[in-house]
């Protein structure tokens, strides 16, 4: 839940990358860090495994600037998409403003994308939050892989309540920043 100290004229809210196990979470994060000015850059803190995969959570935080009168940091984080880390993906959502499902587009992940979405709806719920009015971007990542399904048929599995939803190519920097911003003005909005 974000936290608006009227006194400092700031608003902290947080931002979670959800979706299954290599589906590009953690290289969002780095995209939108190596995009970031020199003089705006924060320390982005990542645990992997030996594997190069997210063990707990990867954290960026962002200072994204005013929005009525009032200055907005973001805290960004992803959660582990391992099935054994459940538990860490409930615990990093707690809290959250809003959430980018990032999906891997490609044919042969999509039971493994509604699985996770599923989950992410069920933390939710768990949570209190209605996921129908929660703030979320679904970010299609992997576009460019020669199994990656059409927009169309990840719309009919993975999007029926019709969120916004964003074409990606992480590792390119493709359709990164515009979710982001996408997410940002969910947030917004709700606040």
């Amino acid at each position: 839940m974000a936290l608006i100290d009227i006194a400092a004229r700031e608003i902290h809210a947080k931002i979670v990358y959800y979706g299954p196990g290599l589906s590009g979470k953690t290289t969002n994060l780095y995209v939108i860090h190596r995009s970031l000015p020199e003089h705006a850059k924060s320390d982005l803190v990542s645990i992997d495994t030996e594997q190069e995969r997210t063990l707990f959570f990867d954290f960026l935080p962002l200072d994204v600037g005013t929005i009525h009168g009032y200055r907005l940091r973001l805290q960004l984080y992803t959660v582990p998409g391992q099935t054994l880390y459940r538990q860490t993906r409930v615990a990093v959502l707690s809290g959250a403003d809003g959430v980018v499902f990032v999906a891997d587009a490609q044919r042969e992940r999509l039971s493994d994308n509604l699985q996770s979405l599923r989950e992410l709806a069920q933390n939710l719920i768990k949570q209190g939050k209605r996921p129908i009015e929660f703030p979320l971007v679904l970010q299609y990542n992997k576009m460019d892989l020669p199994s990656a399904l059409p927009i169309s048929v990840l719309d009919r599995y993975l999007n029926p309540m019709r969120a916004p939803r964003y074409p990606a190519i992480a590792v390119q920097a493709v359709g990164v920043v515009e979710t982001l911003r996408a997410t940002i003005k969910l947030v917004i909005d709700r606040l």
